[in-house]
């Protein structure tokens, strides 16, 4: 069994300060993809990671204290790809894969849409990188992509739809590029196993909106229908707090 996380740490230079070292020493997952790390490899001390027994890898933004993923993982991986290889999307470090001999782990954050150039933008992101995807999946079939994909993609994943629907992360026209991406040939894994209603990965730092639950389900850990077969639970950790947002995880058998 492997325990795969996905998390947006919102800067690990502060998780780390919030004592993240613990809650992975106690939690202890095999693979964990993180997003928005907001800093270079040096300017943090990495190896509290390889004291756990984790291989480290990190791809930041070439503007500093910006957006960047990572991964650790506990299984050597036997590759690993940094970026897609499209200027504008690798400049800020939004995706890190990493190849195992029978499946591949992306950390993707996708970006948000806070006002009309950035929507532009991502709409731009969104459209190139389900592209680089449909070409990807021919040569590594069973992939897993853990991230913030900044998106709800339907109304149970948010916690008031009516007044949201304008609002970017909520537009239709973003939820109907996830709904395309995950029906061609992925599984959204929580949905998989949760029906439930309620059950977010962020919540504004605005007006206790955690405490009152007033979230948004926007990380995801979406898997090939390949390995349909291999899953085997999938989860959120609400009650950790290092970050706006929450782990997310999936457990598979290989």
């Amino acid at each position: 069994m492997i325990n795969i996380i996905s998390y947006n740490i919102n800067g690990i230079r502060a998780a780390i300060r919030k004592d993240l070292f613990s809650w992975l020493k106690n939690y202890n997952p095999d693979i964990v993809c993180f997003q928005e790390i907001k800093a270079n490899e040096d300017q943090f001390d990495s190896s509290i990671f390889e004291e756990l027994g984790y291989y480290s890898y990190w791809y930041p933004a070439k503007k500093k204290g910006y957006s960047g993923v990572g991964i650790i993982s506990k299984i050597k991986p036997k590759n690993i790809a940094y970026g897609v290889g499209i200027d504008y999307m690798d400049f800020e470090g939004r995706n890190l894969r990493v190849d195992f001999d029978k499946f591949s782990v992306m950390s993707l954050y996708l970006p948000s849409g806070t006002n009309i150039d950035r929507l532009g933008f991502k709409f731009k992101y969104m459209d190139d990188f389900a592209s680089y995807i449909n070409s990807l999946k021919a040569s590594i079939p069973n992939l897993i992509i853990g991230g913030d994909y900044n998106i709800c993609h339907n109304a149970i994943d948010i916690h008031d739809p009516v007044r949201n629907a304008k609002v970017s992360g909520f537009l239709p026209e973003e939820r109907e590029w996830l709904d395309k991406f995950i029906n061609n040939g992925f599984i959204d894994t929580f949905r998989y196993f949760n029906p439930s209603p309620h059950k977010y990965s962020w919540w504004s730092y605005r007006a206790n909106s955690r405490s009152n639950n007033k979230g948004w389900r926007i990380d995801y850990l979406l898997a090939s229908l390949e390995l349909q077969n291999n899953l085997m639970e999938s989860f959120i950790l609400s009650d950790v707090y290092h970050s706006d947002h929450c782990p997310v995880g999936l457990k598979i058998k290989i």
